[in-house]
């Protein structure tokens, strides 16, 4: 087990700042989860820690320590790969007590630890197949049995789910989860899938343009937003963001006029979907129907507000027509407030 602590870690790819300044601590037993769009630094970062980059500047400590010239192989440390890495010559419990054959351990004790990796996957009774003969969800399975056999200090899991279906993916997550806390094994894990994010991770940290947005949990993540990335990345459906300003406490926007508690200046209301009803007197907004979509136990329906869409999550049975005028009606202690110059959090 391991704690890790990054300090002012920087990576450049000649003029590119792949990386800037990222200051970090992960503690033992932690499920981290870096969470951004492609090219935001967190697979960068995550290659810095498991020694395949050098930093351009900073310091990585594993356990205490500092690793910056540790080679890779040194680091006692297991990585999970979205493309899975499986050998296909060999059967699944030769790819996965591969890497003890590597450090020499006796045939015997590899073939005890690899039943048991296998075991803690469900792919015991699978031992003797070899990857073509598996599924998609079984390799991703195998992959991770290779990785918890040497009972390493650290994972690093990059996007290891991002080539399964939908519905496997959520199998996947919830024994992916379960296994993490079973080992109790400090876990870095890089996805661009908010939802995997909010389902795996003890805490996230939310990277853009190099920088770090915001870190913490999911349920502090998803109820205060540090900024409009923020607001607009989290959620699925992603929180609405509205532009207007404010003058004497009515906030005056394309879809109407409302009473609210900030200050004055130009600001960007964000409010969820699900935090939205629709109107059928006083609302807070007035536009058409865009779309209605069923989505079983509710309907997402998306109103045109200017040149611009709003998305409210209502009743499974309140679907409406295109084009028919709504008003919508929010739920003011469930507002947020951004400044429309900085994108940052106004505190009301």
């Amino acid at each position: 087990m391991a704690t890790v602590e990054l300090k002012n870690l920087r990576k450049n790819f000649g003029s590119f700042v792949a990386l800037e300044g990222l200051n970090l601590s992960i503690e033992d037993g932690e499920f981290l989860v870096l969470l951004g769009p492609s090219g935001c630094g967190k697979s960068t970062t995550m290659r810095l820690v498991a020694g395949l980059e050098d930093p351009s500047g900073g310091d990585i400590l594993i356990g205490g320590s500092r690793v910056n010239e540790i080679p890779a192989r040194d680091r006692d440390l297991a990585m999970v790969f979205q493309n899975y890495a499986l050998y296909p010559h060999m059967t699944v419990g030769e790819n996965i007590s591969y890497p003890l054959k590597i450090a020499r351990v006796p045939k015997t004790e590899r073939l005890r630890r690899a039943k048991d990796a296998a075991a803690k996957v469900e792919m015991d009774h699978l031992l003797t197949r070899r990857p073509a003969e598996l599924s998609g969800g079984q390799r991703q399975r195998v992959a991770l049995a290779r990785a918890i056999v040497r009972t390493p200090r650290l994972f690093l899991m990059d996007e290891p789910l991002s080539n399964l279906d939908a519905k496997l993916r959520t199998v996947m997550r919830a024994e992916l989860k379960h296994l993490q806390k079973e080992l109790s094994t400090t876990t870095i894990y890089v996805t661009h899938d908010q939802v995997e994010a909010m389902t795996l991770a003890d805490r996230i940290v939310i990277l853009n343009n190099a920088v770090i947005q915001q870190m913490g949990t999911p349920a502090e993540i998803y109820a205060r937003p540090a900024n409009t990335f923020v607001a607009g990345f989290i959620g699925s459906p992603p929180m609405n963001l509205i532009s207007g300003a404010v003058s004497g406490g009515m906030f005056t926007h394309k879809g109407g006029t409302m009473q609210v508690g900030t200050a004055d200046g130009a600001v960007t209301l964000g409010v969820r979907p699900e935090d939205i009803a629709l109107s059928h007197g006083d609302a807070d907004i007035m536009g058409k129907v865009y779309s209605s979509e069923l989505l079983g136990d509710c309907t997402l329906v998306n109103v045109r507000v200017g040149d611009s869409l709003v998305a409210a999550k209502v009743g499974a049975d309140e679907g409406m027509e295109m084009d028919t005028p709504v008003g919508l009606k929010l739920r003011q202690e469930r507002l947020h407030f951004f400044d429309t110059d900085s994108g940052n959090r106004r505190e009301t």
